[in-house]
């Protein structure tokens, strides 16, 4: 049956719980402007240093508990699948935040697919997500090479350690639990206005880490968020702008600008004014101008920085996923024969041996 024909399209692999993994997964879907961020506290001020959050995901290790709580059956807006692979859950968990968020730029194929499911029941949902070549594709691209592990090896490991992961997501104005294993979403209430959801969803995580926190350690709570790098470029634009005037104003006044030292002075020696707009920059005395124009300064140094530091952040994420992907069993093979012709692994294996003998006592 169906079932049946979904296990058959298996091949999914395990991928690692990481947010570069999981923001360029995103990106080669085709969806734009949405990074996924690790967060290390719920807090107000560990959400508003991310940006606007779409949904979260959190990771656990599944033990298989009883969970009575009740589901409800999805409404037209909530898109839930129900999970038929089990290595796909990152993905399936990604999707649940991506699908319900009508803000999301979902690009083309990913747009599609989401109408053509659109009237499926979860298990058929499912069944389409297991199936999607696009998927299972950008899925396991993000596999770790690892040539030296048997599948039996790999199949009890997995069997030993399996971990699984849930999203949580606000859809017209309730607040939901979306896990596939369930029969449907459970809902957890109303979500409020805005980012208030945030609010409401943090007793229901910290209830769940607490209980397991007796026994297990092993948690991780990423936030689906907007791309950072474009909020902070439409601050500096922002900031750049009212910068602009404000020097012309002051060059047309005064002739000349102050020093970098004589501006960063100002900014320590005057309280930052209110954002202001073309026409009350010219209501400002010079000296107004000039403690706006040090403010200004200093705070587009700051985004600079701030883009500065995501473009790195990005770009670190690129590199640890080439890492990820490259195989280099054949490179140490390779070396190690070197190594063995030029008749220096037997010494380095011998001093390799010595200094584990030295280390245990």
């Amino acid at each position: 049956g169906l079932f049946r024909r979904a296990l058959m399209a298996s091949g999914w692999c395990t991928i690692e719980s990481d947010p570069g993994v999981f923001s360029e997964l995103i990106t080669e879907l085709g969806v734009k402007g949405v990074q996924v961020h690790e967060l290390w506290s719920l807090d107000k001020e560990s959400m508003a240093e991310v940006g606007p959050v779409h949904g979260l995901i959190f990771l656990f290790r599944w033990r298989g508990e009883k969970d009575d709580r009740a589901t409800v059956t999805p409404g037209p807006g909530v898109f839930f699948a129900s999970q038929m692979i089990p290595n796909a859950c990152a993905t399936q968990a990604i999707l649940s935040v991506l699908m319900n968020c009508p803000s999301i730029s979902l690009g083309e194929e990913m747009t599609a697919f989401k109408a053509f499911t659109k009237d499926f029941p979860p298990d058929v949902k499912g069944l389409a997500i297991s199936n999607s070549d696009l998927l299972r594709r950008v899925h396991n691209s993000f596999a770790r090479a690892e040539p030296t592990v048997s599948e039996e090896r790999r199949a009890s490991k997995e069997e030993d350690e399996v971990y699984h992961f849930i999203s949580y997501v606000p859809v017209d104005g309730k607040l939901y639990e979306l896990d596939g294993l369930k029969a449907g979403p459970i809902c957890l209430g109303d979500a409020g206005p805005g980012e208030a959801w945030l609010d409401a969803v943090t007793p229901a995580i910290q209830a769940r880490i607490e209980q397991y926190s007796s026994r297990e350690i092993r948690f991780n709570l990423m936030a689906v968020t907007a791309d950072r790098r474009e909020r902070l470029l439409a601050e500096q634009a922002v900031i750049e702008k009212e910068r602009n005037m404000t020097v012309g104003k002051v060059q047309a006044r005064a002739g000349k600008l102050p020093s970098p030292a004589e501006l960063e002075r100002l900014a320590a020696s005057h309280p930052e004014p209110p954002a202001t707009g073309e026409v009350a920059v010219d209501e400002r005395t010079l000296e107004q101008l000039l403690i706006a124009l040090a403010h200004l300064t200093a705070r587009a140094a700051k985004v600079a920085a701030d883009i500065e530091n995501e473009q790195q952040r990005v770009g670190q994420w690129k590199i640890e996923n080439i890492r990820r992907r490259h195989n280099y069993a054949p490179f140490i093979v390779n070396f190690l024969k070197v190594l063995a012709e030029r008749g220096e692994l037997g010494p380095l294996v011998e001093q390799a041996k010595k200094k584990q003998r030295h280390g245990a006592r």
